[in-house]
C-alpha cells in the first residue's frame, strides 16, 4: 500500500471524525482549517448546512500565527455568541490539538464558547 501524504493522511482523519462529529441547531461545530500562513474557524449547523460564524486569522491584529489564531479563536466566540450560540462541539479538522489549534481553542473558550 502506498504511503499518504500528510495532507492525504489529514483528509482522512477528518472523515473519520466527521463520522462521528456533527453541529445540531443547538450545538453546532466549530471547524478549523489550518494553511502555512493563516487559521480559519467556522461554526456551522450541520441540520440546516448553515454557518453561523466565521473568523479567521487574517482578520486580527500582529503577532506571531500562534498569537493570532488565539485572537481569532476570541474573534470567533464574540461572533458566535452575538448569533446566541454559547456551546459547541470542536472538530479540530484532522490536525494535531496543538500549537495554533489548541491557542485558537483556548482563545474561543476565553471568548465565552463551551466545549
Amino acid at each position: 500500500m502506498a504511503k499518504l501524504t500528510k495532507d492525504a493522511a489529514r483528509r482522512r482523519r477528518h472523515t473519520r471524525v466527521r463520522g462521528k462529529v456533527g453541529g445540531t441547531t443547538d450545538r453546532p461545530r466549530l471547524a478549523v482549517y489550518r494553511s502555512n500562513t493563516s487559521i480559519y474557524a467556522q461554526v456551522i449547523d450541520d441540520e440546516r448546512g448553515h454557518t453561523v460564524a466565521a473568523a479567521d486569522s487574517r482578520l486580527v491584529g500582529d503577532g506571531d500565527k500562534t498569537a493570532k489564531a488565539r485572537a481569532a479563536g476570541l474573534l470567533v466566540a464574540e461572533r458566535a455568541r452575538a448569533a446566541g450560540v454559547s456551546t459547541v462541539v470542536f472538530d479540530r479538522g484532522g490536525y494535531l490539538y496543538h500549537g495554533r489549534v489548541k491557542a485558537l481553542a483556548d482563545g474561543a473558550r476565553e471568548g465565552g464558547l463551551n466545549f
